[in-house]
């Protein structure tokens, strides 16, 4: 009755656990018997389970959580809990499994996928990155050989054979972007043999959260080579002799800045007395914009780093360098140019796809992570997945200390230094998050200049983050670290060293301290969910300012505090208005994630039903009998003289260059609209539908002009040494192809999009 209701209502909540609990008992009674047989007997019992269908009846479950758990404990030395248990039911049942950390999610994943691929479901466990995909792949490859069911893993590196080896395994490990940018390359291939992904089955999300959540709003590209879109280097000379408040103005938010008309006139005489409002020459105002942008709202160790002279992207969410990512249209340029580094390769873009609509692909869909619940609205709304919370298999005896709230970030990191040196005395290790690279960096300096020596984790060194967090539970340790999200190690009290574990579980754990709150309260629960692993004992706090980005930008009164002596404002009232600032940020984050799946739902569309031609005349004849049916007698004529082969061949990649080139005159087509849609915004039209009126009509003849232009290329077509010469006609892929993530609008709101105001003219940032 109670789910009945919740369903009724919308609310999204937790599933509910008992018919699994009920299982564990009988779970437990098979595992004497199981004890007694040899391996080989042990793998023969799990390929028995594959002889039926999904989903698993109550007692082939049973046999599969029972003899996955004795495969575990032979292959990997670990006997799964009952808890783990519960994880792999839920998983195996197309849940989100929420697992604190340190509960054993990479088993509970691995027990499930070998759950689906027994029973003839290919399934794809996808990750944050490289790194975790090949790691967790070989940590659980000899559970995965016990069960008889085979594995593999890609990551960037990966040729294509190597990829289409993985692929062929029933258990694949991958980063979510590879998989996306194999999917992209498949897209556009002209012959079927050089597709690398099979159809798709199963997906088992780790760190479901920041896959589906926080990398939702993250288009992967495929480009190829055209002319390049350059930046002006004078330009970003120019803005950087601009002065704030004086030269431009940025909004409340930080997310747009404009000229203002000293501005404008600053940058006129610079440009020696050019018209930044000529509509003769309408490409000056762009380029200004981006530098503009890319000077004051992209900031470096905050919005990225430089590395071996390259501009790098930092994940917002998880702190570290977002690899392959850049920003759209010209403003990654403009960033490059104000760092004075070479300008990276571009392109126009063939194909993009977003995480969400990636995952939509597969039939059965399932994750795990540590903060489910937080987004559990999402989740629902956009994948229809809910949420299984599994408790720990330990009581959680971690203290959560709240937040302290000060006026100043000079007074906030006062306290949190004497804080450090408090409980530094202990010998307890300390965990400090913090938001950027920057302030990681400082609050380090600061630290050192007290005497307390730490080691720093971001963005700068994430290469080395294992071997950092590894250290990090030991005893005195200090770490200093940006976002803790995805790093997908544990931090282990007293390291490999078990008497100094004992000394650190004595002097009380780890203590966890935030250097302010995160725009999401699941962030701030990741960090948390360091410490008090598996019942180990830990505390955690949180320190905020009145001048820290989330306070100023999202609540809505900032003055009238009283403070202590030390700047502390003890208020219960300011302290709940901290509360709300965050909400509202999360409100924001939620409504940008629902813009952008709805732009991409017709796009989706539309996408789909050129893919849907384009696989015909792939794998089958429909080029060829298109082009039979428009130009008859050529085709005839060209058979009697080469073959139906040659013809079928010549036809086949004819058709698939001008669906492809069709595909990516639209998609550009289809971006520049979306870039200026937020104008309409201005005269009380909704983007949305706006978007939809001029995007709808403009497709509607997409594939009768391909086919009338395949036409006339067939028609034009030369032999050459006894072969059709389809390059005669201009038939040609790029020349070279390249895969990237865009950072899709980073100063994005419900009805405006970045490109969109730096095309805009005067005023646009109103």
């Amino acid at each position: 009755m109670a789910e009945s209701v919740r369903r009724f209502l919308g609310k999204p909540g937790a599933v509910d656990l008992r018919p699994y609990t009920k299982l564990l008992s009988a779970i437990e009674a098979e595992e004497d018997g199981l004890r007694e047989l040899s391996d080989a007997e042990l793998t023969e019992k799990a390929i028995e389970l594959g002889n039926a269908e999904l989903p698993y009846e109550r007692d082939d479950l049973v046999s599969l959580c029972a003899v996955g758990r004795e495969a575990a404990r032979r292959t990997l030395d670990e006997r799964p809990f009952d808890v783990q248990l519960l994880g792999v039911m839920s998983l195996l049942d197309g849940h989100v499994a929420e697992m604190a950390t340190g509960e054993g999610k990479t088993m509970a994943g691995a027990l499930a996928a070998a759950g689906f691929a027994l029973r003839g479901q290919r399934v794809h466990l996808l990750s944050v990155n490289d790194y975790l995909a090949r790691r967790d792949a070989e940590w659980m490859r000899p559970l995965y050989d016990m069960l008889g069911v085979t594995v593999g893993w890609i990551n960037e590196d990966s040729t294509t054979e190597e990829r289409k080896a993985a692929y062929a395994r029933e258990v694949t490990y991958a980063a979510v972007s590879e998989l996306g940018f194999d999917v992209l390359r498949d897209r556009m291939v002209t012959d079927i043999d050089d597709r690398v992904v099979p159809p798709p089955n199963v997906a088992i999300v780790d760190e479901a959260d920041s896959v589906l959540v926080d990398e939702a709003r993250v288009p992967l590209v495929l480009a190829g080579a055209a002319e390049s879109v350059s930046a002006d280097v004078e330009m970003a000379d120019v803005v950087r002799t601009l002065k704030p408040r004086l030269h431009y103005e940025v909004d409340g938010e930080g997310r747009n800045v404009q000229l203002t008309d000293a501005g404008i006139d600053a940058v006129e005489k610079a440009l020696d007395g050019v018209d930044l409002y000529s509509e003769d020459d309408t490409s000056v105002l762009p380029q200004v914009n981006l530098a503009l942008h890319a000077h004051v709202l992209l900031q470096r160790d905050v919005h990225y780093v430089v590395r071996d002279g390259e501009v790098r992207i930092i994940n917002e969410s998880r702190g570290r360098i977002a690899m392959l990512q850049r920003w759209p249209d010209g403003l990654q340029a403009a960033v490059e140019a104000k760092e004075k580094v070479a300008l990276s390769e571009t392109g126009e873009v063939l194909d993009s796809i977003t995480v969400q609509s990636l995952v939509l692909r597969y039939p059965t869909r399932a994750g795990m992570t540590g903060t489910a619940m937080a987004v559990a609205e999402q989740l629902r709304e956009f994948y229809e997945l809910e949420v299984a919370v599994i408790p720990s298999n330990k009581p959680n005896v971690r203290e959560d200390h709240g937040t302290r709230l000060f006026a100043t970030r000079e007074e906030k990191e006062d306290a949190l230094i004497a804080k450090v040196e408090d409980v530094h005395k202990s010998g307890r290790p300390i965990l400090i998050g913090t938001q950027d690279v920057a302030e990681s960096e400082l609050l380090a300096e600061r630290l050192r200049g007290a005497g307390l020596e730490c080691v720093v984790l971001n963005a700068k060194n994430d290469a080395d983050e294992a071997s950092i967090i590894a250290e990090a539970g030991t005893y005195g340790a200090v770490t200093v670290s940006t976002q803790m999200a995805g790093r997908g190690t544990d931090i282990r009290l007293g390291g490999s060293d078990m008497a100094d574990r004992e000394r650190v579980v004595e002097s009380g754990g780890l203590y966890v301290m935030g250097f302010g709150r995160y725009p999401s309260s699941r962030l701030d629960g990741q960090l948390r969910g360091r410490a008090g692993r598996q019942g180990d004992p830990g505390d955690s706090i949180f320190f905020v300012s009145m001048d820290d980005d989330l306070v100023v930008n999202h609540a809505p009164e900032t003055t009238g505090y009283q403070t202590t002596d030390e700047g502390e404002i003890t208020d219960e009232g300011w302290l709940a208005m901290v509360q709300h600032a965050q909400r509202v940020a999360e409100g924001q984050l939620l409504e940008v994630h629902r813009n952008t799946w709805r732009y991409n739902q017709l796009i989706d569309v539309q996408r789909d039903v050129v893919l849907e031609h384009r696989e015909m005349v792939l794998t089958g004849d429909q080029g060829d009998r298109q082009l039979r049916a428009d130009r008859k007698e050529r085709h005839e004529e060209l058979v009697e003289e080469l073959g139906e082969e040659e013809v079928a061949r010549a036809a086949r990649l004819i058709t698939l260059y001008h669906l492809d080139r069709g595909w990516t005159d639209h998609n550009a087509f289809l971006s520049e609209l979306r870039e200026g849609i937020h104008l309409r915004f201005l005269g009380r039209r909704d983007p949305l539908d706006e978007f939809n009126r001029d995007a709808v009509p403009v497709f509607k003849g997409f594939l009768d002009d391909a086919r009338a232009r395949a036409a006339e290329s067939f028609e034009e077509l030369e032999v050459e040494d006894g072969e059709l010469d389809v390059s005669s006609v201009g038939v040609k892929r790029p020349s070279m192809t390249w895969t990237y993530m865009v950072h899709d609008h980073p100063f994005s709101s419900a009805f405006e999009t970045l490109v969109g105001r730096l095309k805009g003219g005067r005023g646009s940032g109103d």
